[in-house]
Formats: structure tokens, sequence, C-alpha cells
């Protein structure tokens, strides 16, 4: 491996390295998508502009899904047994004010910047595209790119992409995330949960109000949401299993009127998040349980809705050490780290749920261009270089999934 951490060309990479003239492509609609973010369903523009790279590379009306997004596919014209692949990449920005006046590229939207690096994953899914054109008299099947909205907000993107059926027939799908905690020019795939859940759900206590000065009159809502927040925690200390990860968080307490009022409604809203798909079931139920009999002690009601959100992102066993190869054969094995399960949650998840899955980590942490912070800050920053490391990491996964000798292990 060069000092650049480059792919070594003269080492027999052949049809595993991006074709000649792509890298400016994917650049090009890289900067395009940072200079003009798009939140969650909103993403008209850069839907439109994906389209007009699509077209540019002689791949014409993909198919529109989930009003924002699209997809391609690319048929092998080789010879052997058909692997189909989906690769994803996410386009939606956040509304968050750019803070990096040293990148020429940089948001021109106020309130609007891609800090979370989406505009890199749909450019690296991008550069997939142009190699499955360029090599696709080397392999059989159809490798189908996704370019997914709203990965960030409600309603989801991922869900969408699992219920519409754009999973079915495929073999195993392949997403992305850069991380600003490993180095650029490093890459990381853990085997097992790489994220958690995320659900979200609304408590409302019902109370009787009644003067504070006879509080007996009443049936104080404040009181018992106010158990609720302590009680909820010793689902975890005290029933959940460290290695399940479980986390319960209360983020919204409103109630009460007046300070000489006995509250009679409290609505709580929260999250819970999980690598367990066991625990997130149980934790549901429980959740609804404990407020039910916490409001009953009291004298009071309760009502409890469950939003579900993205599943965890469980990373197949055989794939992930595919991966780990493919990446290694470019990148040479001191490329591959060790790092940590993400806490948050993806809703690729959704396409993990339905086929096998891999979902690798991109290093994007460079003190010398300024990309020392991390996602969902106004600072964050991912490099062209790293957009086209993602790029090939990416292709050569996919080709490396459709050698001969890898299609009985994922069946």
């Amino acid at each position: 491996m060069s000092a650049t951490n480059e792919p070594d060309r003269g080492s027999g990479v052949g049809c595993f390295d991006l074709p000649d003239g792509s890298e400016e492509k994917i650049l090009a609609l890289r900067h395009y998508m940072h200079e003009n973010p798009e939140l969650s369903n909103e993403e008209y523009g850069t839907q439109a502009k994906i389209a007009e790279c699509l077209a540019s590379a002689g791949l014409g009306s993909p198919d529109v899904f989930h009003k924002t997004g699209l997809f391609i596919d690319v048929i092998g014209e080789g010879t052997g047994i058909p692997l189909n692949v989906v690769v994803r990449g996410d386009i939606d920005a956040l509304p968050i004010d750019e803070a990096r006046p040293d990148l020429p590229y940089r948001s021109r939207i106020a309130g609007k910047m891609h800090a979370c690096g989406h505009d890199a994953h749909a450019s690296a899914a991008f550069g997939v595209v142009l190699a499955a054109l360029a090599h696709r008299a080397h392999f059989a099947g159809k490798v189908r790119v996704i370019f997914q909205p709203a990965e960030e907000a409600e309603p989801l993107g991922g869900r969408s992409v699992a219920e519409q059926g754009l999973l079915d027939g495929f073999d195993c799908a392949v997403g992305m995330h850069v991380n600003p905690e490993i180095p650029s020019g490093t890459f990381s795939v853990l085997t097992g949960a790489v994220t958690k859940s995320s659900d979200e759900f609304q408590v409302v206590f019902k109370g009787k109000k009644s003067h504070a000065a006879w509080p007996e009159l009443g049936v104080d809502a404040i009181a018992i949401a106010a158990t609720f927040v302590s009680e909820v925690q010793r689902l975890i200390s005290r029933e959940s299993h460290a290695d399940e990860a479980p986390v319960i968080s209360i983020g919204r307490f409103h109630g009460g009127e007046a300070t000489n009022i006995v509250c009679d409604r409290v609505v709580l809203d929260g999250t819970l998040r999980t690598r367990s798909p066991d625990a997130r079931q149980r934790l549901r139920t429980r959740l609804a349980e404990l407020a039910q009999h916490i409001a009953a002690m009291h004298r009071g009601e309760a009502e409890l809705k469950l939003l579900p959100g993205e599943p965890a992102v469980v990373n197949d066993p055989a794939i992930s050490q595919m991966a780990r190869d493919a990446i290694a054969e470019i990148y040479g094995t001191c490329s591959l780290v060790s790092t940590r399960a993400l806490a948050g949650a993806d809703d690729f998840g959704f396409y993990a749920e339905k086929i096998p899955s891999v979902y690798f980590w991109v290093g994007c942490h460079n003190e010398l261009t300024g990309n020392r912070t991390h996602v969902h800050t106004p600072e964050f920053g991912v490099s062209d270089d790293d957009v086209l490391r993602a790029a090939r990491a990416a292709w050569a996964i996919v080709r490396t999934l459709q050698r001969s000798e890898n299609k009985g292990k994922l069946s």
C-alpha cells in the first residue's frame, strides 16, 4: 500500500478499482450535494441531480420511491451463478448551520448542512454505479444502488425500501458510514450489532385537579410521572443484560398550569434504544406495564403510544469477513482498525433485518484538513479523499461478494 493509502495499481487490483475518469464525476456530485443540502423528505433537488448524473453515465429513467428517493439497477453480462447485491447511499442533510468557511464547496443554504456525511455516502454509491457499468462483463447478477432519502427523520426512507419490496430477490446489502472516531485512510468492519434500534414513545398520565392546599381531593399527575421517570431506569439496571446495551431516555416532560393547582395531566416523551431485538420487544412491553401499574398505584390513568423506529443494524458474519478481505486486498490489512459499535441508530437496519448485510465504517478524522469533530456538529467534515476511498471500498466489497468462491457462503 502506498504512503497516500491509495490502491496499488500494480498489484492486480484490476476490476476491483474504479474506472478511469470516475473520480471527477464522483466529486462533482459530492460538491453539488454539499453546497445544496436538503432535509429529510425534501430532497427533490438532490434527486434531480442524481438522476442527471445517472443519465450522463448512460442510465436514464431511474425508479423513484418515497417521493424523493431513486434507485438504479446495473445488470451483469458475465457468466456463472448470479448474485444480486444492494448498495445504499443516503442523501438527506441536517438542520444545522455549517461552520466550515475553509471548504470551497461549503453549504450555500442557511441552516442546512451535510453534518452526517450523507453527501459522501451517496457520492460513493454513485461510484459503485460507474464501476458496475464499466465492469459488468465480469459479473453475473444485478447491482442495485439505492439513493435513499430520509435517513434522519420520519417517515424514514429505509422503512419504505423494505416495505415497498426494493430488497426482494436480492442476496445481500452493503451500507457505509463515515466515522470521525477513526483516522482518514482507515476502515472498520464489525460483526454483529453495529448500531442500536431506536423507538420513540409517549406516555400521557391522567390525574385529577384540585387546589394545592387540599391535594387529597385530587390525583397528582406530576407525582405519577415523576415516579415513572425514576422507576423506568430500573428496567435497565435490574431487568436487562449489559450485552443488550439498552438505553431509555426521557427527553420531554410537560405538565401543570399553576403553582397552586394539583396537575391533572402530564405528557412524557422519550426514546428506547438497544442492540438486541429480543430486548427491544421485552422493554416495549415493560414500558407499557410500568406506566399502567404506577398510574394505578397513584389512582390515576396512563396511555402509552409507541412509534417504532429503526431496527439495529446487524452485520452478517460471513459478509463482514468478505468485506474485510475486500478492503485488505486494495488498501492492505493495516487499513483495518478496531472501533466500537455506534450508540445511535441508522435505518439501514431495515435492510439488515430483511437480507444478510454489511455496514462498514470509513475513517474521516484528519487534523491536517480540519476534520476533527463528530457528526451532527457545525464543524463536521469529510475530505474528498475519504469519499473516493469509500467508493473504492464499497465497489471492492461488491466484487468480492460476486466472486464464485464466495457465492456459496451466502446461501
